[in-house]
């Protein structure tokens, strides 16, 4: 379903891996230690540059394979859009392939694919991203097409109409969809000036008054050498990489204008409950807790807590409300990195009838959490299996460049890499139980479904 791509899309990196539990003591200490050296000795492959024009670079040599995977970020994602032009950023990322300066859609479309290498764009809230992966002898060739695109895009009115009705279209597309209304009205009611209110896509209004001048004054204000972090890794010397780079962005020049400051409103937290009538097959019952940003000190215990809640067929909401009491097609727990306040969600879909039983049984499994310490064993369980999927999260060269350049464009630094896993590590049942009693006590309420169905939910919550 297009709303669930739109929100794994959403969430990214590690929230999206999924790996089987050891449940014996001894092997889930000695995998901990593993993973923790096995990151630390790939530190010292890590090489970080900074160019006189502010580009850092970050390259991380893995001859393995064949491969040279590349990710460009810019800090340029929806947050840094303008309220009324809700949806730009995205809008922006998927015009900048049809059309640069020398090239047009249909050239860039024959270089990449001559080669067999990918080239694409994408956006999220807090940057923007464009990735390329081909075989280490075509790397130079379409390092250059990149630059290109990234630096001279040519805005082609034409593909700028055609990519705003496909835009439209999928904005129509996620007002059908029930699980895309629930988490759109608990957004909006939760962040409401903060711009993680709003969907990338923005809505009708604000993708509709997008114009080309809109999207090259977006381009001309964030794209810009001291706004951008690239890193590479592959078969592929620190030194090799950082003169390629230089060839393709050492003459850019950036700007004597200093960056736009953000206007990022502290959320308050005001519980609410939300309806939104549909006529559909199944009721969607979510959840909604404002929590805290990636580099808070409780961020560790919340992401811990959402695996122990929802990540996959072993986790607490999956057995008890599915398995043992069979109220649920689907259930699961997220809480996405963000620079800024994130949410930690819950959420379950369920048959109408059973309306009511599911919010009680989704707000008891949480009330839990502030309510009795988790136990060592289910504490360790969800140490290792959050560990181990992000152990998983870093085998390719795709996802070692994702990874750190992720990090970097956050403002975190390569160290988080392992930072994050020690916090992880280090998290006891009284930090989970305290992070939730600060955070996971009155939730924001959105419901879809049957009007009958919600309504009666509502009533006896």
């Amino acid at each position: 379903m297009y709303a669930k791509e739109a929100l794994s899309k959403d969430i990214l990196n590690i929230e999206l891996f999924r790996s089987t539990v050891n449940s014996q003591q001894s092997t889930v200490n000695r995998q901990q230690s593993a993973n923790i050296m096995t990151t630390s000795q790939q530190k010292t492959q890590i090489h970080r540059n900074v160019f006189k024009n502010g580009i850092v670079v970050l390259v991380t040599e893995n001859p393995a394979a064949d491969i040279i995977a590349t990710r460009i970020f810019v800090r340029a994602g929806s947050c840094y859009e303008k309220r009324e032009k809700a949806g730009l950023a995205h809008l922006l990322s998927t015009v900048m392939t049809k059309g640069c300066e020398g090239l047009s859609s249909l050239e860039i479309a024959e270089r990449v694919e001559s080669i067999g290498a990918s080239l694409s764009t994408d956006t999220a809230t807090d940057y923007f991203l464009l990735s390329l992966k081909t075989v280490t002898s075509d790397f130079a060739e379409i390092l250059e097409v990149a630059a290109r695109i990234l630096r001279f895009p040519t805005f082609p009115q034409v593909e700028i109409e055609l990519e705003k009705r496909i835009a439209l279209q999928d904005i129509r597309s996620q007002q059908e969809q029930p699980f895309a209304l629930a988490f759109d009205q608990l957004r909006r009611a939760m962040y409401k000036e903060h711009p993680y209110s709003l969907s990338a896509l923005g809505d009708e209004s604000t993708m509709s008054s997008i114009t080309r001048e809109d999207l090259v004054e977006y381009h001309q204000t964030y794209f810009r050498p001291d706004n951008i972090v690239i890193s590479i890794a592959g078969r592929i010397t620190p030194s090799d990489a950082i003169a390629q780079l230089e060839e393709v962005f050492g003459d850019w020049q950036t700007s004597a204008e200093a960056l736009p400051k953000l206007y990022i409103p502290s959320p308050s937290v005001e519980p609410q409950k939300l309806l939104k009538p549909q006529q559909t097959q199944q009721s969607i019952v979510m959840l909604g807790y404002l929590a805290t940003e990636v580099n808070s000190p409780d961020y560790a215990a919340l992401k811990l807590l959402s695996t122990y809640l929802g990540n996959g067929l072993s986790s607490r909401l999956f057995v008890e409300l599915r398995e043992k009491r069979g109220l649920a097609y689907e259930v699961s727990a997220f809480y996405p990195t963000r620079l800024y306040s994130a949410s930690f969600i819950v959420y379950m879909g369920t048959a109408p009838e059973n309306t009511s039983i599911a919010l009680s049984g989704l707000r008891n499994e949480v009330d839990l959490l502030h309510n009795i310490p988790l136990s060592e064993d289910a504490l360790q369980t969800a140490k290792n299996k959050i560990l181990g999927q992000y152990a998983l999260g870093k085998q390719t060269n795709a996802q070692i460049a994702q990874i750190y350049g992720w990090y970097e464009i956050l403002g975190l630094g390569i160290e988080f890499d392992i930072d994050f896993q020690e916090q992880i590590a280090a998290v006891t049942a009284t930090d989970a139980m305290s992070a939730a009693y600060q955070y996971l006590r009155e939730p924001y309420v959105s419901l879809v479904g049957q009007e009958e169905a919600i309504n009666s939910a509502i009533a006896v919550s």
